[in-house]
């Protein structure tokens, strides 16, 4: 046998190292997959327990919670991106409703949010609540989007005047702004001339914009931005101080002037 026989006969070796790294990140693929979930379905309990601590809500309380993007850099990093918080009904301060909550920059072992905001939505009683401290003559509050109507009475001459008056709800400056649009007294729509002439400057006022707190229906770490009405529901917009969740006196009802 020549040499060159010899040589051709040789099988040539592989390298093996290819195929032992693709195993390698194939199966530190798998382990950070798995470890994704298991985050995935732990977190949420977690922070569940933690937030139901910190606000003391009902430990029945059903929340439902929600992480943004890839879960594992950001808890090695100790700070979760964006969490999402919801739940059918709660009880914030003085106000009962559902809630829908976003919270960015959430320190994982503990500090103040970098900032949060969200909606609370509240039905028509709820709503009644809120506008109790105005001067509006409220026996009954209805919705017709994006208006609301307060019906009641006024006393004129010690004699009870049935009234009902058609505002649009708004926020300003964290207070509840109600802009009236028409006001009908016994069954007659009247300007506020009208009124003044008829009833006197007590009732025309009725048809000036009022400002409502609401500051002492609300934590003090909370805001309202915005409020509209949808359907049979009032959406507040909030905005949520981040140390909400270390300072105790935040979570406290505000309090109004």
């Amino acid at each position: 046998m020549t040499e060159r026989t010899a040589m051709t006969q040789q099988k040539p070796r592989r390298a093996r190292w290819p195929w032992v790294l693709l195993i390698v990140v194939v199966v530190i693929a798998a382990l950070a997959v798995a470890a994704e979930f298991l985050a995935r379905s732990i977190l949420p309990g977690i922070v569940r327990g933690i937030v139901v601590e910190q606000l003391e809500l009902p430990a029945d309380q059903q929340l439902d919670v929600e992480a943004s993007g890839i879960l594992l850099p950001q808890l090695i990093g100790g700070k979760l991106d964006e969490l999402h918080l919801s739940t059918e009904s709660v009880t914030i301060g003085g106000i009962t409703g559902a809630a829908d909550v976003t919270a960015f920059g959430v320190p994982l072992q503990g500090g103040d949010l970098t900032d949060a905001r969200g909606t609370v939505r509240i039905d028509q009683n709820q709503f009644t609540a809120l506008v109790a401290a105005s001067d509006l003559p409220i026996d009954e509050i209805t919705f017709a989007a994006p208006d609301v109507t307060a019906s009641g009475s006024l006393a004129i001459l010690a004699l009870p005047i049935p009234v009902s008056l058609t505002v649009t709800p708004s926020a300003d400056a964290g207070e509840l702004v109600l802009t009236p649009i028409e006001l009908q007294v016994a069954g007659l729509t009247l300007n506020a001339a009208q009124i003044a002439d008829r009833f006197g400057d007590a009732a025309a006022q009725l048809t000036q914009p009022q400002r409502v707190c609401i500051a002492d229906q609300l934590p003090a770490g909370l805001t309202m931005t915005g409020l509209s009405i949808e359907g049979s529901a009032a959406i507040i917009d909030i905005d949520v101080d981040g140390a909400i969740v270390t300072d105790q006196s935040l979570q406290d009802n505000g309090v109004c002037p």
